[in-house]
This record gives C-alpha cells, sequence and structure tokens, in this order.
C-alpha cells in the first residue's frame, strides 16, 4: 500500500491507494490560509507539515494497519508560490502562495528586460506576478532582513519532500511554475535569473517526476508514525496531477476541467501549446515527454466560497446545499445579472492582477438566489474564455470531464454544458483527483504500474449535455466580456486612490 497527500490551498487531502492503485480510506487535515487587501496571500509552511503528519497517522488508524505495510510516500502540491529557507532548510517567512499578487512591480520589471512572448516561448508561461520568481524578487526588494537569511527556495511540494527525506529536489511539473525555467530543455533558465539577479544555488535539482528521492528520515517517521527508509517520491504539481488523476495523459484524451479554489481547463499535448493571445500556459505533464496546456482562473470553486460563507456566515451544515437549490430556480443572465468572478484578481484570459469581482446588473428584485446563480453562471463564462483559448488554436474540445469540489454539484455541471455547448461528463473521484495523480505516479515509481492504469481507477458517473437553448449563452457571454472590458480600466483606477 503506499500514501498519497494533496497540499491544496486550504488543505491536505490524503488517502491510502492499495498496489493496484484502488483508494481504500482517504482523509482531509485542514490549514489556514492569510488573505489581506493589496494582493496579500500566504500561509505558514509548517502547518502543511502539520497536516502531513496528522493525515498519515489518521489513514493508518482508519485502515487498521502498521506501518511496514506502506511502501512509499507521494505529494501533490499547489503550485506557483514561493518558500523561503535558510542554510538549515527552516523557513525565514511565511510561504507566499499562488494566489498573491504584490509582486507586479518585479514582473514589469522582468517583461521590460526580456520580453514578454520572447519568455512565453521559452517558458510556456506569461511572466507575471502570480508566479514564484517575482514573488522572489519581492521579498529579497522588500524583506532584506528576511532575504540575508535564505538560501534556498522551493514550492510547496518540494518543501514537505525535503521535510520527510531531507532531500532538496523538485520536478519538471513544479519547475514549470516558477515562471524560471526552461520547460523544453527541462533545466532552469539562466538569462531570466540572471536578469532577475537570483543566484540559481538557490534552486532544487530538478529530477523526474517518478523519480525515488530518498527514504524518510527518523524525524519524519516518527512526525507520520511510518517506517525510517520509507521511500518517497518526488510526485509533482497539483495542475499535472489533476490531469493524470482525471485520466488525461496523451491529447486522445481530450479535456477536463478542475473546480477548485482556483479552477481551470486543461489538455493534454506532445509539446508546449502557444496561444497568439498568451491567454494559456503549459505545465511540463507528470508524464514524461508531455504537456498539459492550461487556462486557468484564479477565483473558481473560492467565488462560490465567498459567497456562501457572506450570505450564510454562520456555518449552517447544509449552506451549500440550500443556496444552491434556491439558485437552480432562477437564471441569472437571462434577468441582465452577471458576475465577473475575478475576486483575487485574474489569470486567464486576461491577466490582470487589478481585476476585481462585480455584480453587474443588480436590481431590487435580486435576492440571494440570483446572486448565488450569478457566481455559478460567471465562473462558466470565464471557463468558456479558457476553453476558446484552445479550440481557437486548433485543438478541438468535444466534451469535458469534470474533477474538483464544484463537480459535486449537478446544478453547476448542467450550467458548465449549457454555457460551454459540450456535454460535461462527472467522473468518480471528484475532490481526490489530485492524490489519486499522486498515488499512480508513486506506483509509477515503485515499478507497481502504468500511468494507464489511472484510467481503471475513475469512472464516469453522471453525463450532462446542453439544453436546447444553450445556443443563447454565447451571446451572454459576449456581454459577459464587455461588463469586464467596460470596466478594465476603472479596476486599474481604483487602486490609484
Amino acid at each position: 500500500m503506499i500514501i498519497a497527500h494533496d497540499l491544496g490551498t486550504t488543505s491536505n487531502k490524503a488517502s491510502l491507494h492499495s498496489d493496484d492503485g484502488k483508494m481504500l480510506q482517504h482523509c482531509t487535515v485542514s490549514y489556514p490560509a492569510h488573505f489581506a487587501s493589496g494582493g496579500v496571500a500566504e500561509q505558514n509552511p509548517m502547518d502543511w507539515w502539520g497536516a502531513i503528519g496528522t493525515a498519515s497517522k489518521k489513514l493508518l488508524q482508519m485502515a487498521n494497519i502498521f506501518a511496514d505495510q506502506i511502501s512509499g510516500v507521494g505529494i501533490s502540491g499547489q503550485m506557483m508560490g514561493a518558500i523561503f529557507l535558510d542554510e538549515n532548510f527552516i523557513p525565514t517567512r511565511d510561504a507566499i502562495i499562488w494566489a498573491d499578487f504584490r509582486s507586479q512591480k518585479q514582473s514589469d520589471y522582468l517583461i521590460e528586460k526580456i520580453g514578454l512572448e520572447k519568455a512565453y516561448k521559452r517558458l510556456g508561461h506569461r511572466l507575471n506576478p502570480t508566479y514564484s520568481i517575482a514573488k522572489v524578487m519581492w521579498v529579497r526588494d522588500n524583506q532584506p532582513g528576511i532575504w540575508s537569511k535564505t538560501k534556498h527556495i522551493c514550492i510547496a511540494k518540494d518543501f514537505i519532500n525535503q521535510k520527510l527525506s531531507g532531500k532538496f529536489v523538485t520536478e519538471p511539473s513544479d519547475a514549470s511554475s516558477t515562471n524560471c525555467f526552461d520547460q523544453i530543455n527541462l533545466t532552469w533558465d539562466q538569462e531570466i535569473l540572471g536578469v532577475a539577479n537570483i543566484p540559481v544555488s538557490y534552486f532544487p535539482e530538478v529530477v523526474p517526476s517518478t523519480s525515488i528521492i530518498g527514504g524518510l528520515t527518523k524525524e519524519a517517521a516518527i512526525h507520520t508514525g511510518l517506517n525510517i527508509g520509507t521511500p518517497v517520491v518526488a510526485g509533482g504539481g497539483d495542475g499535472p496531477m489533476a490531469a493524470l488523476g482525471a485520466g488525461i495523459i496523451y491529447p486522445s484524451d481530450g479535456a477536463y476541467a478542475c473546480i477548485g479554489s482556483s479552477s481551470w481547463v486543461a489538455v493534454s499535448t506532445d509539446k508546449p501549446l502557444h496561444d497568439t493571445k498568451m491567454r494559456s500556459m503549459t505545465w511540463n505533464h507528470i508524464v514524461p515527454n508531455q504537456y498539459s496546456p492550461t487556462a486557468t482562473m484564479q477565483a473558481g470553486g473560492a467565488s462560490l466560497q465567498w459567497i456562501v460563507e457572506d450570505l450564510m456566515p454562520i456555518s449552517e451544515k447544509d449552506r451549500y446545499k440550500i443556496l444552491l437549490s434556491e439558485a437552480e430556480k432562477v437564471s441569472s443572465s437571462d434577468d441582465g445579472l452577471y458576475f465577473l468572478p475575478h475576486i483575487l484578481g485574474e489569470r486567464s484570459p486576461y491577466w490582470n492582477p487589478s481585476a476585481a469581482g462585480a455584480f453587474i446588473g443588480l436590481g431590487r428584485h435580486h435576492d440571494r438566489s440570483y446572486l448565488v446563480r450569478a457566481v455559478l453562471e460567471g465562473v462558466a463564462f470565464n471557463l468558456l474564455t479558457c476553453i476558446q483559448a484552445f479550440t481557437e488554436n486548433g485543438i478541438p474540445i468535444k466534451q469535458v470531464d469534470v474533477i474538483g469540489g464544484g463537480a459535486e454539484s449537478s446544478l453547476w455541471l448542467q450550467i458548465f454544458a449549457d454555457v460551454w455547448g459540450v456535454k460535461v461528463r462527472s467522473r468518480s473521484i471528484v475532490e481526490d483527483a489530485n492524490s489519486l495523480g499522486a498515488a499512480v505516479t508513486t506506483l509509477v515509481a515503485l515499478g507497481k504500474g502504468e500511468f494507464s492504469m489511472v484510467k481503471e481507477l475513475s469512472t464516469i458517473t453522471g453525463e450532462f449535455n446542453p439544453s436546447s437553448t444553450s445556443q443563447k449563452f454565447l451571446q451572454q457571454h459576449q456581454i459577459f466580456l464587455d461588463g469586464y472590458y467596460r470596466l478594465e480600466e476603472w479596476f486599474l483606477k481604483r487602486k490609484l486612490t
């Protein structure tokens, strides 16, 4: 048996799997995140480490098994952040996570010196403050005391792997989320690091995602309840891991959407996708020699979480069920009400950290059912723009498999089908797709399976076809886009007041 962990924004979703990949147990251990005005988004890396220990012990207890029955551990982790470590790999400050966009000035500097299109073709990504390298530059420029103590920089799962094994490494999928990784040559980009004036020695060695990087140290064994020497697999970033968990391995496997805190649409390709409008980015896949072009919005599931928590701040047991049931009875866009889901700034398709959330077209009669429905539709409209980043580049999308917490809502899945105009499918693995991907990667590393085994571990549980009136959503999508573009200049001005 093996244990897989998925370090997300709000929790560690951990799972226990048999050697044929089947999930035997799973549990979730939550931890806090700090969001504040000005684009602040941070977490304490030691909270991740605590969640790893708690979840590992809990899985053993839930399954009533012993540590010597665990043959390996693998991690999927949130991407695009920056963890700052001293010479002994102890954090020098809280981690700056993917949602933080304070580093616009540093990103602009890189764009000026290197060029947006040149960097995009080499990195597979725009230069943007949501990526790691600009965040590293921000700490150097604004917190010199912390920077003077910093000797190592990594991403979330790399920090955990170092705590588990004592080895400081990363792999291509997570490295491709830093904005300083040459994804074709699989090396740190010397030019960008030179312009950024960040030593390449601060970054981990890059190894394949299926590498066994070492065994559990004595301290890690005590922390997790597992045996000393239990193999630790390099793992990968949560975006490509989700692609693997959803069964999107090769181009013929089609597309999937993940509706987590952030949300995205992705496919698998044999080479990076370079969209002329730079709406999409391309990760290195967990699968060797494959890539995962992705169009990602900042706040998909996070937008629904925000509106539910604001409308029902007292944590009622069924508050999601209650509000979604009310939203099912109305149609906000039909009534001229739209929601721009940019509450954490925006990546695809605008790449605008100044973007903000907005309800447009509010009327006196719009109660909470309309507000929730507008949020659901707004996320769907934004993801349609993401889908168009693929279809307009010759990648056909005829159906989309949906994973993530949002996939548990039949209402939202039907809205997706109507707005996107394609068949939408739900899968038996919803919130655990990332940990499933990590489990399969671990089994491949241990010589106990192939990547294709994932297709037998998650089945289709439902299909949602576009309704007869779905054509109207194409026009409404244009109205949605027009709302953003009319407010784009205002979003920037409000930051100057």
